[in-house]
Parts: structure tokens; C-alpha cells; sequence
């Protein structure tokens, strides 16, 4: 047998490829199919429906399985006001719940994620069809003397455990900011506004994701690939903010918070009729009827409000000091959006594939929960979309603990906004003697793979993957008994705590040196990089808080009593009051605000989660985020009850004291200490 010598550039090529296959076989399964382009489904032939819901399987599914909730509902109704007070009529409360939300909230998901029209418009009828049986139920009289018998009988209540006494209470409590003890013409008013509102907030919600164009000769040529391209128009359908280029920026902005007279009607209209409602009810405001069964409990108490007026006046001088040191540092180019650009997030992008946060994460729940994330091939027509992922959740010793589909990239028709969707909730089921598996889907929006490389993140993508899967894991780890109270059905003001506890986690050098590598070369991001990652999130961070200070404002202000003025007037009053930069003429960014659907009156639950979350961090996991008795006790007495345990409680349990609304303070004035003008000149040496 005869040698042959190989020319010096194969034998680099080929060893260059054994080394990437090396480094490939060396990631987690979790992070090899993550970082892995979908396989091609070959069952072509298979008719599954929707997360494997039979009837789903097209369209015209949404009907039946709508008619099928609403006669399930009829049955269940007539069991509730028939049975004995007691426990069966709690239970046969959450059934109901339980069938209409099964229905209810996988088509409030499909409507605004499905790519086929035909799907979207079948989920939302069943949005609006299921959303006004409810209504009418909430003012249902029989159904609430059923539940008012019981809750009014001493010794019936006596004998209820705490989880079915509390599920009682909130039931109770629907009813009453529905307006049931209002007369019948009174209760039938309250019933037409809830269901004009439903349309309101459908319209509202679609119109806020819906992209503006603008003709493609008005913006410079070499710019145009920046965006996407609709014939002779150019299609602006974000903000751009991780762009590093100035212009296209300051372009999305002007362009996609264009004011639509529509839409501005359509928001002046809810704003309206959101009071109507509350007035009818016999509240002072909408915000005052929201916040009841909150941790804030009434409208923000003037203590925690001080803190708005603290920060208005910090983030005023911060974005003077940013705007003299970037004219320092590049007098050429305009102030917005200098701290997000000064770190450079495309030299942390290689470490930070999609694959390796995914593995990050995988990592980190092992080692807190004793939980793994494993990847699962889903059948054809279980997911809407082929990129979609399917992750099943299993615990060491308990098994398997739900679904989590991953809507992760970007397409067209797709809401920008980074979501968690509750598909199922968890509960005992007494008809099968079994724990029914909560199903949640996580969105985002993140860049495709290419050919050569796999989905690679920014650092601020990355801190939103494991935002959103702070509430997924929220969702997994409860086992409540009643699905009215599962995972992040709870205290709005308490929702959010688990999933900006995450962004700790994110942000902290320990746990980004387990899973930040290169994509290609397998090494880990350097030791002074992380420092620098962390650092500059921590003064990220810093700034979004300041943001969400003037988001809830604005929130409060548009709730509260009638203003007289447009919203528009409003926002750039408070966005002055409260941030400290002025107002772009022609531009409406309240009509992007989504958030005033699902959080109205309520956007303030980020500041007081980012407050418990703070203090959480700091007293059980700044000294070992890893350790695995703080993960437990985390579990067991925050994540485990999802809303049926009064949130105030969980917290004293987790930090074993009763916080004061001070500690509060305290907490949020504390996140905003960094040294901002040490942090940019360290940056530049």
C-alpha cells in the first residue's frame, strides 16, 4: 500500500470539520436539537388535531369543539345549583372553568400565532362565542346562590381545606365585579359591556401588532434590507431596537408608531367603556375594580407611588449624562438607545446559539428542581407551525410534568411580542383519578438558522428566553388541586415574580459560564466578556425599570377617572413626567401598548414583581444561584400553588418575614445604583 501526501489546505479543512464534529456531538440533547434545523415531517398521511385535540385538525374544528364546551357547560351549571353545598360545588366550579378554558385559551392563542387566516378567524369566533357564555355566567344568579349557600354557612366552610375555601372565594369574587348584585336591566347592561369589550379588545389587540408601510422611495435604498419589502412599499412591523444603526431606528420608530385614527378610536372607546363598567359596578374606577385581589389590593397606595417620583428624576439626569458622554465618545451619531449598543451584543452572539441557552437552562432547572427538559417529535397537525419545538418536562421522581411548545422564530403575521400562552392548566381530576398535565406554549421571535450557522442570540433575547420560561416552569412545578388556580393564574402583581427572578439568573456570571460557548469552536466565553455581559445588563436592567416606571403610570392615569383630553396628550405628559425624554411629534406608541389589554390598570405588577424578584435574589440565591435546598424551598412555597395560596403568604414563606410596603421601595430604588458613566468609560478602554 502507497502513501499519498494531501495539499495542506485539505488537511486544514478536514481537520476544521472533525473538530466541529467533535464540538457538535458534545452538546446536550436538548441543545443539539435547538441548535439542529427541524426534520421534514414524512407522516404526511396522519389527520391529528391541534396539541393533539382530534377535532382541530382544520377549521371548521373550532365549531364542534365550541358546541361540545358549551353543552359540557349546560350539564355542569345544572350540577352546581343541584348539589349539596360543599366540596362538589367547588369542584363542579372548576370543571366548568375548566372545559371552557380548555377551548377558551388554546383559540386565544391560535387566533393571534396560526400562519392559515382560515384557523385564526375559526379561533377568535370561539373567542368571542366562549368569552360571552362567561360573561353571562358571572352574572348567573342561581349559579352564585349555589356558591353564596355555601360560603355563607359557618360549618360547611369550617370543614373545607384552604385550597377549596380560597378557589370558593375568587369564584365568589368574579361574580361580584361582574355585577351580580346588581337589578336584572342593571345585570344585563354589565353583560353588554363585558361582551362590547371583548370585541374592543380583540380589535385593539390585533391592530397593535399589525405592521405600517410606507412607499420605499422615501427612505434611503441602502437601508431597504432592513426591512421587509411589499412591492413598491416598505413594511415596518417593529422597533428595531437591537439594530445598531441610528438611522434605521429612528426610521421604525417614526414609522411604526404612526398614529392610526382607527385604532386611536378603537382605544379611546375601550378606555370608555372599561370605566362605564366599573362605574356600573359600583367602583370608582376601572383601576380600582382591577386591583382588588391583587397584592396591592387598591389602587397603588401613595408609598409605592413615591418611588415613581424617586426614578423620574434619577432617569432625567441619567439620560442627560448618557447624552453629554456619547457626544464625547462619537459626536456624529444621535443619544437613542446608547447603553443596549454600547457592549456590542453581535461579539456575544456566537456563545450565545439558541442550543446553548436552551442547554443553560436545562442546567440550571436540573440543578434547583430536579428537572429535565426533553425534546419530542411532534406528530403531524399537533404543531401550527414546522419550526414549532415540543418539550416534554420530567422531574428525577416524579415523572412527567407537562408540555412546553416552543414558537421561537420569526415569521410573517406574527405578533412581535414575547408571550407565555396557558393552553391546559394542571389540576386533580376526580373523573380519572388523575393529574390532568398542564400544555403551555412560549413565543418568540427570534432570527432562523442558516445553512452555516444555528439561531445565534443577543444577550437581550437570550435575558427574554429565560423571562418567558420563568412562567413556563411557573406553570410545570405547580400541582394544584383546582385549575382555576394553576401555575400563573394568580395575582397579576405576583404572576410576573417568577419570570423576572429569571432575568437574575441571566444576568449572573456563575450561570452564563455553564452554558456560554462558541457555536463553532465549543470554548466558553471569556472570563472578562461575562463580567462585561453582566455588568452591562445590570445597567440595562437599571434603564428598563425606569421605562416600566412611566408604563405604569401611564396605565394608572388611563384608568383612572376621565381625563377629557386624547391619549395621546396623556403619554406625552406622563413620558415627560416619568422618563424624562420628550414626546415625538406624529408618533402614538400607546396604540403598540398590547399590554393595556391583558394588564389594564394592572402594567404595575412588573415594578412590584421586580421588588419581591429582588429581594428573593438577593436573600436566598446571590450567594450560590445553583443551590438546590433555596430551588426547593422556592418551589414549595412560591411556585407550587399557583394562585390558590394568597400571594403575600407565599412571599413571607420564601423569605420567612412579612415585607413591608418600604421593603418594596427599597428593593426597586436599589436596582438603580449603578455607576452608569464608569460603566461607558470602563467600556471604551
Amino acid at each position: 500500500s502507497c502513501s499519498t501526501m494531501l495539499p495542506a489546505f485539505i488537511v486544514k479543512g478536514l481537520q476544521k470539520k472533525l473538530t466541529l464534529l467533535l464540538n457538535v456531538t458534545t452538546w446536550s440533547p436538548v441543545g443539539a436539537a435547538f441548535n439542529a434545523k427541524p426534520a421534514r415531517r414524512q407522516d404526511l398521511f396522519e389527520k391529528n388535531g391541534l396539541f393533539g385535540v382530534p377535532e382541530l385538525s382544520c377549521p371548521a374544528g373550532f365549531q364542534a369543539a365550541t358546541k361540545a364546551a358549551l353543552k359540557n357547560t349546560e350539564l355542569l351549571v345544572q350540577n352546581a345549583c343541584s348539589c349539596p353545598p360543599g366540596v362538589e360545588t367547588v369542584q363542579c366550579f372548576d370543571q366548568l372553568s375548566d372545559g371552557l378554558c380548555k377551548v377558551a385559551d388554546l383559540a386565544d392563542f391560535i387566533k393571534v400565532a396560526h400562519p392559515d387566516p382560515a384557523f385564526r378567524e375559526a379561533a377568535e369566533k370561539t373567542c368571542i362565542d366562549i368569552g360571552t357564555v362567561v360573561e353571562k355566567l358571572n352574572t348567573n344568579v342561581e349559579l352564585c346562590k349555589s356558591l353564596k349557600s355555601l360560603l355563607d354557612n359557618p360549618d360547611i366552610v369550617s370543614q373545607l381545606d384552604p385550597d377549596t375555601r380560597r378557589v370558593a372565594e375568587l369564584f365568589m369574587f368574579d361574580f361580584e365585579i361582574s355585577g351580580i348584585h346588581l337589578d336584572d336591566k342593571l345585570r344585563k347592561e354589565a353583560v353588554a359591556l363585558h361582551v362590547n369589550l371583548l370585541d374592543l379588545n380583540n380589535e385593539f389587540l390585533v391592530g397593535s401588532h399589525m405592521p405600517n408601510r410606507i412607499a420605499r422611495s422615501s427612505i434611503p435604498e441602502h437601508l431597504h434590507i432592513h426591512f421587509a419589502n411589499e412591492g413598491s412599499f416598505i413594511q415596518v412591523g417593529g422597533l428595531h431596537a437591537d439594530s445598531p444603526d441610528d438611522l434605521v431606528r429612528e426610521i421604525a420608530y417614526r414609522i411604526y408608531l404612526y398614529p392610526n385614527a382607527d385604532l386611536m378610536g378603537c382605544l379611546e372607546e375601550l378606555l370608555k367603556c372599561r370605566y362605564k363598567l366599573a362605574k356600573l359596578v359600583g367602583y370608582d374606577s376601572y383601576g380600582h375594580r382591577a386591583l382588588k385581589g391583587t397584592m396591592a389590593k387598591t389602587q397603588l397606595s401613595h408609598k409605592f407611588l413615591v418611588v415613581f417620583y424617586f426614578f423620574s428624576h434619577r432617569t432625567a439626569k441619567d439620560f442627560k449624562m448618557m447624552r453629554d458622554m456619547k457626544k464625547k465618545l462619537n459626536p456624529c451619531n444621535s443619544v437613542s438607545d446608547f447603553i443596549r449598543h454600547n457592549y456590542t451584543p453581535h461579539l456575544y452572539s456566537p456563545y450565545l446559539s439558541l442550543g446553548a441557552c436552551m442547554e443553560g437552562l436545562n442546567n440550571l432547572f436540573s440543578q434547583l428542581y430536579g428537572v429535565s427538559l426533553m425534546s419530542e417529535h411532534p406528530s403531524a397537525g399537533e404543531v401550527w407551525s414546522e419550526d414549532v419545538r415540543k418539550l416534554a418536562v420530567v422531574h428525577e421522581k416524579e415523572g412527567l410534568l407537562g408540555y412546553i411548545y416552543c414558537d421561537f422564530f420569526h415569521r410573517s403575521n406574527k405578533p412581535h411580542q414575547d408571550c407565555h400562552f396557558t393552553i391546559r392548566g394542571g389540576r386533580w381530576c376526580r373523573e380519572t383519578d388523575q393529574y390532568q398535565l398542564p400544555v403551555v406554549v412560549l413565543m418568540l421571535s427570534l432570527p432562523h438558522p442558516t445553512k452555516s450557522t444555528p439561531t445565534l442570540l443577543t444577550p437581550g433575547m437570550m435575558e427574554n428566553l429565560f423571562h418567558e420560561m420563568g412562567h413556563a416552569m411557573h406553570s410545570m412545578l405547580g400541582r394544584t388541586r383546582y385549575q382555576h388556580v394553576t401555575g400563573t393564574r394568580c395575582a397579576t402583581d405576583f404572576a410576573e415574580v417568577p419570570s423576572i427572578l429569571m432575568e437574575y439568573f441571566a444576568t449572573d456570571y456563575r450561570v452564563i459560564s455553564q452554558f456560554a460557548r462558541h457555536y463553532e469552536t465549543g470554548k466558553p466565553l471569556p472570563e472578562s466578556m461575562v463580567a462585561r455581559l453582566c455588568e452591562s445588563k445590570k445597567v440595562c436592567g437599571a434603564a428598563d425599570t425606569q421605562l416600566q416606571i412611566f408604563y405604569a403610570a401611564l396605565d394608572q392615569i388611563y384608568h383612572s377617572k376621565p381625563q377629557n383630553r386624547s391619549t395621546t396628550e396623556i403619554l406625552k405628559e406622563m413620558q415627560q413626567k416619568f422618563y424624562g425624554l420628550p414626546h415625538i411629534p406624529n408618533t402614538a406608541w400607546q396604540l403598540r401598548f398590547s399590554h393595556l389589554i391583558g394588564y389594564g390598570a394592572k402594567y404595575y405588577s412588573y415594578l412590584m414583581s421586580r421588588a419581591v424578584a429582588s429581594m428573593v435574589w438577593r436573600q436566598c440565591f446571590v450567594q450560590d444561584p445553583l443551590n438546590r435546598d433555596m430551588g426547593e424551598r422556592y418551589r414549595r412555597e412560591m411556585l407550587a400553588h399557583g394562585g390558590a395560596k394568597e400571594p403575600m403568604l407565599m412571599v413571607e414563606g420564601m423569605l420567612q418575614r412579612r415585607p413591608t410596603i418600604e421593603d418594596f421601595v427599597d428593593a426597586l430604588v436599589s436596582e438603580l445604583h449603578p455607576n452608569f458613566e464608569t460603566f461607558i468609560m470602563d467600556s471604551e478602554s
